[in-house]
């Protein structure tokens, strides 16, 4: 395995581990000079589901894979929870 630059992982795409597209890494987070997250500018389809943001910081240990791309962990988007539609209810039981 060989071991990448920071400066060689900023601008690679970014993919969910199902192959959705989700954006390009911009920039890594350290703290006590190790990584503790990535901040990927959102891209594709994916804009629509997190509220419209720009960006989001995805914590190091979802990420699954550096190479060519970036693969992230998909339970680790900040997708909101959805909604539930309510079921009517019958007009005998009211």
């Amino acid at each position: 395995m060989r071991v990448r630059k920071i400066t060689d992982v900023i601008g690679l795409k970014a993919f969910t581990d199902s192959g959705d597209f989700f954006g390009q890494v911009e920039e890594a987070n350290l703290v006590d000079n190790k990584i503790d997250g990535w901040r990927i500018k959102v891209g594709g389809s994916i804009i629509s589901l997190i509220g419209g943001a720009r960006g989001v910081i995805i914590p190091h240990q979802f990420v699954k894979a550096i190479s060519d791309v970036f693969i992230i962990n998909k339970t680790a988007l900040p997708i909101p929870p959805e909604t539930e539609l309510e079921e009517p209810v019958p007009s005998d039981l009211v």
